[in-house]
């Protein structure tokens, strides 16, 4: 009750204009941006608004991770599996340090994440005081904006910069710097403007109607056409958008990995993942296209491989938020600027109704030779040895498909997003540009935060899971139900795979000695369990999602198994091998 009391003392405290501290403004302003969960770490840094916190328990959930990278990658997996902005607070010098490689991975993924890092007091600034680090300087390159707060009359306007700036345009992490005198300060606070514009900032392009008919113009005299997706269709919320094109033009479609689920899986027109361990067919065929179709996605190297041989042959549209992402990699014929979600719909009316079936039954005789070759012995093996992809087919027939996925980086990674169902977005969850070992626990944790009724499975090797293994306490802690997975293969698999490949299998410092992720799991008062053997897999997997919050389940897999099909590095991707 006390703490029920404190909090409603502040709101009167609002109403007749009495003064409050910076760092209960900071609180009141997550509040007024409905916000209710926080990831943080306290520190000296912070310790005001850890105190203010002592008081709106009942208005604001502060999730205690173990790590400061934990706190971010936490607040990422919120933020991907919802529509709402993760936050995370962090001290001052190696907490607001420990944020960098999640705010890098938060901007090349376009997450918005609002991060709060204390600072040192303002009179301290630049004398090397204990835990003094120019965080502002050593964030921007990471961040879409940052900026440093030195008093509290400046903390409501840069909090709303900062929640407009990461959630508008093309969205990303943003981090605000509070020093501790600033959090101490007591000023008056009566209202809270939420951000709608900032001068100079234009998050929204003008949409010029004059490359929507151009584009319109290639695509209906293509014989040919190949439409690619990427994220920026979830985050335009244009799923719907992309789908009603799809279906009036019949164009093949292919998604980016971060793009899996803004059109189902199991649409008759969907022909799979591009990239290096993308699906045969799309990438085959990138070569023998007349017009590329590109929404949301930014021709990244993992999607082109050698660029100079990509598409060559190919007019190619371009639909983007971003101006800097037009003609980056890739030259657009026709550059449509804008978001998708209001460009797609204008295209999809100047489009004529087409099919264009001998076309797609070239990506379907690939897609049958892909199955023969690679598929089939993933999903049904022949051998004792488990693969990572039975693990993924029993989960789409006990889950019916219905699972946010949240991997970490590596083989199994690359396995999951083939060969996980994918009917509905936001529920691929996986770190795409930075490619971050140590992204799936935490992530995880911050999408069951976001997601508490649904089931939220992390999978992840036996490498990545020990980079940020501790976030098991804050798993146990809170009760978050999240079930994980560890297909273990006593290897960093990935690098191994390579070195079989590409270097005469000289395995140098791959194999990898692991603890029992049972027994740790356990020691937490977590539930878990070791497979080794076909015969209790599916049986082990139910149980797993039968029991009530967390479970680890720590899977034997093959030891050299390799993720196929791949483009060699420096290749074509119509050089994709099958083995």
């Amino acid at each position: 009750m006390e703490s029920t009391f404190n909090a409603l003392e502040k709101e009167r405290s609002l109403q007749t204009g009495k003064k409050l501290k910076g760092a209960e403004v900071i609180l009141e302003i997550l509040k007024a941006e409905n916000v209710n969960t926080v990831f943080g770490y306290p520190g000296g840094a912070v310790i005001p608004i850890y105190d203010a916190l002592y008081d709106y328990k009942d208005h604001l959930q502060h999730i205690l991770v173990r790590h400061e990278q934990g706190a971010i990658h936490a607040a990422q997996g919120f933020s991907r599996s919802s529509n709402r902005i993760g936050v995370a607070i962090a001290t001052s010098g190696p907490g607001a340090t420990n944020l960098v490689t999640g705010l890098a991975d938060a901007m090349i993924d376009s997450t918005p994440v609002v991060c709060i890092t204390g600072q040192v007091y303002a009179s301290l600034l630049g004398s090397d005081a204990f835990q003094e680090v120019d965080v502002i300087n050593v964030t921007a390159p990471v961040t879409k904006w940052n900026c440093q707060v030195t008093d509290a009359e400046d903390i409501p306007k840069a909090l709303a910069k900062a929640f407009y700036i990461a959630k508008s345009g093309r969205p990303g992490p943003v981090l605000v710097d509070i020093t501790k005198n600033a959090q101490l300060q007591e000023i008056d606070f009566e209202e809270y403007e939420i951000c709608n514009s900032i001068r100079s900032y234009h998050p929204k392009p003008k949409i010029r109607h004059e490359y929507i008919e151009q584009a319109a113009l290639l695509i209906n005299a293509a014989k040919r056409p190949f439409l690619l997706f990427g994220q920026g269709v979830i985050i335009g919320q244009a799923e719907e958008e992309l789908k009603a094109l799809v279906e009036k033009t019949g164009i093949p479609a292919a998604s980016t990995a971060l793009g899996l689920g803004a059109l189902s899986t199991e649409h008759p027109l969907y022909v799979g993942m591009l990239g290096m361990h993308g699906h045969y067919a799309p990438n085959k065929l990138t070569n023998d296209c007349d017009v590329i179709v590109a929404v949301g996605m930014r021709f990244d190297d993992r999607v082109t491989g050698k660029l100079d041989q990509y598409a060559n042959q190919a007019k190619v549209v371009h639909l983007d938020i971003d101006l800097a992402e037009i003609d980056k990699n890739v030259k657009a014929d026709v550059p449509v600027l804008g978001n998708c979600k209001e460009t797609l719909p204008l295209l999809t009316q100047a489009l004529d109704q087409n099919s264009h079936e001998e076309w797609l039954n070239e990506f379907k005789e690939l897609r049958h030779e892909e199955n023969e070759e690679v598929v089939k012995k993933e999903l049904n093996p022949e051998t004792d040895e488990l693969t990572m992809g039975e693990v993924l087919k029993y989960l789409n027939e006990l889950t019916n498909g219905e699972y946010i996925i949240c991997t970490d980086v590596g083989q199994h990674q690359m396995i999951s997003c083939r060969y996980a169902e994918f009917k509905t977005s936001k529920r691929n969850v996986t770190s795409g540009g930075l490619g971050t070992m140590g992204f799936g626990l935490p992530a995880a944790l911050g999408a069951k935060m976001a997601n508490p009724d649904k089931h939220v499975i992390c999978i992840a090797g036996d490498g990545g899971f020990q980079m940020n293994i501790q976030e098991l306490g804050t798993i146990a802690q809170f009760g978050i139900g999240v079930k994980m997975i560890i297909l273990n293969n006593s290897f960093l698999g990935m690098v191994r795979q390579w070195q079989e490949l590409f270097h005469d299998k000289r395995y140098s410092f791959v194999d990898i000695t692991s603890p029992d992720f049972s027994a740790v799991a356990e020691a937490y008062g977590i539930k878990g369990k070791h497979v080794k053997e076909r015969a209790s897999l599916e049986s082990s997997l139910k149980e797993m999602l039968d029991t009530d919050g967390a479970y680890l389940l720590e899977i034997k897999v093959g030891k050299e198994n390799n993720v196929f099909p791949m483009v060699p590095q420096g290749c074509s991707v119509s050089e994709i091998r099958l083995k």
